[in-house]
């Protein structure tokens, strides 16, 4: 028999990445324009952030299990399909579902410690950011909405890691209303987006078989394909705007352009040419969470020297 796996595993910790970066870029951001940090706030709002990422990874992994999507994954890697836990060891079911709920506790232990370090105007918001990313962390898989199985998964997952994520860390440094952040609200959305379009492409015919209707299921590989390209292309076009549309020195923020010059056109010949291909796309899936990995390190980086310059 297998060794049980460790909660790492469990939690897929790696994709963690993905709810850290928008929340430390919305952090530097706002710490730039009001000259201030607050430190406290800052490390509120990343166990808000985290244990709402473990909340919808394991409730994921528990509902596409339980309905069947996973058990028919004949492709599953380590950038899409799941973690296979249960599939592995059943017996842990309980156990996930304690983590999936642990992480909604944490978050909303730190929402309500949170209330009360922001601005009495900020509090509303704060509470309809947690509600609603409470809502897509059970309910992206779980019944009755089933977010991903309805074709709403991706305009979930690009409002959850993009959007409101940043959104709830300006908040936190009591930073909203400003011309500013509406151009960086959209970037690392259309980046964790980028890897659920080429998971789709993977996950085809398991999503197919287990009811589960995303962009793929719905309009094809060759489609899904030419819309990775158009959103990666989107989000090097956000920060071209954002180079163009933010004051001062804006240099830095060109920096996470690095991976659309030196990784982008591998990843996406891969996946438009062998889009149908699951095995093949793998390859190009891991290109694409480097291109994210690489990306989300160096937008943080360019906002940390932004800031020092201006």
């Amino acid at each position: 028999m297998n060794e049980n796996p460790g909660i790492l595993k469990m939690i897929r910790a790696p994709f963690l990445s993905s709810i850290i970066a928008p929340i430390v870029i919305g952090t530097l951001w706002s710490a730039g324009v009001k000259e201030s940090f607050d430190v406290l706030n800052f490390i509120v709002v990343l166990l808000i952030g985290i244990g709402l990422h473990v909340a919808t990874n394991v409730y994921n992994d528990i509902y596409d299990t339980l309905q069947g999507t996973d058990k028919v994954n004949e492709h599953r890697n380590e950038s899409s399909g799941g973690s296979g836990v249960l599939l592995d060891h059943p017996e842990l079911m309980g156990k996930m579902y304690f983590l999936a709920r642990t992480g909604l506790v944490v978050a909303l232990l730190g929402t309500i410690a949170l209330t009360f370090l922001i601005a009495k105007d900020l509090r509303v918001l704060l509470w309809v950011l947690f509600l609603v990313s409470a809502f897509f962390s059970k309910y992206y898989t779980a019944p009755p909405a089933k977010l991903a199985y309805r074709g709403w998964g991706e305009v979930s997952v690009w409002l959850a890691f993009g959007p409101m994520a940043i959104l709830i860390a300006a908040v936190s440094q009591n930073m909203v209303f400003h011309p500013q952040l509406p151009w960086l609200l959209p970037t690392t959305g259309l980046s964790t987006s980028s890897i659920l379009l080429v998971g789709q492409m993977i996950d085809l015919d398991a999503d197919r078989k287990g009811g589960k209707h995303g962009v793929a299921s719905r309009m094809g590989t060759r489609f899904t394909s030419v819309l990775y390209v158009l959103v990666q292309l989107a989000l090097a076009i956000n920060i071209l705007l954002l180079f163009t549309q933010y004051p001062g020195n804006t240099w830095p923020l060109l920096l996470p352009l690095v991976p659309y010059i030196l990784i982008f056109p591998k990843a996406a010949g891969i996946i438009l040419k062998q889009h149908d291909k699951p095995d093949q796309l793998k390859a190009g899936a891991k290109l694409t969470v480097l291109i994210h990995l690489v990306f989300s390190v160096l937008l943080i980086a360019g906002f940390v020297v932004y800031n020092f310059l201006n």
